[in-house]
């Protein structure tokens, strides 16, 4: 009998890659249910300080809906040269929320005199898992890279075509899954509720 886990997002490339984290740390009987297979409830809206005020608001308000064990995540790119901008304004950050052309092309704009030296970055994540009536774990995540000159590659979503993680030469949209898996900031956190979900699964 698996355990059922409300994932709070739609996004089918999150849900991908937590199934993934959960197959290479040979975790078994959870079922990972996204917001479209649940009946709709109220979100509340990400007015958090931080990605962790988020994260942790998201999974409240799902496992409270629900009555399912819930995940969820907040992340975005914190950029140097902007003081840690755009942060938890990272989904927004060109005025629509969701638009990564938009979001992008701000950033690039905003660094066009900013020296290669001085263009560096960090995606952050952090995941909830808020367990109905019991505990809740909030964790997370990092991956240090520099923004590049312009885009590059067609896999990953938001800021991952700008994003050249350190050491690589290819941007986070140019890395496969895998490689995305192991070493993004969302993997990072993820990983880090492996025990606790390993637990939920028995």
């Amino acid at each position: 009998m698996s355990v059922r886990v409300l994932v709070a997002s739609r996004n089918a490339k999150k849900l991908k890659e937590l199934h993934r984290v959960l197959d290479a740390a040979g975790v078994s009987g959870i079922e990972l249910v996204g917001l479209d297979e649940v009946p709709p409830f109220p979100e509340a809206p990400e007015t958090g300080a931080t990605f962790e005020e988020n994260a942790l608001a998201k999974a409240r308000d799902g496992a409270a809906a629900t009555g399912m064990p819930c995940i969820a995540d907040d992340s975005g790119v914190e950029i140097d040269a902007l003081n840690g901008m755009p942060g938890v304004l990272s989904a927004r950050w060109s005025g629509t929320h969701g638009n990564d052309g938009a979001n992008t092309a701000l950033v690039l704009a905003q660094l066009g005199d900013v020296p290669d030296e001085r263009r560096g970055a960090a995606f952050v994540s952090a995941c909830a898992l808020v367990i109905p009536g019991g505990d809740e774990t909030v964790v997370r995540g990092e991956w240090r890279g520099v923004i590049g000159r312009e885009p590059a590659g067609d896999g990953g979503f938001g800021y991952d075509p700008i994003f050249r993680p350190d050491g690589d030469t290819r941007s986070a949209a140019e890395l496969t899954p895998a490689e995305k898996d192991a070493a993004s900031h969302r993997g990072r956190a993820l990983v880090q509720l492996v025990p606790a979900l390993a637990a939920l699964a028995g």
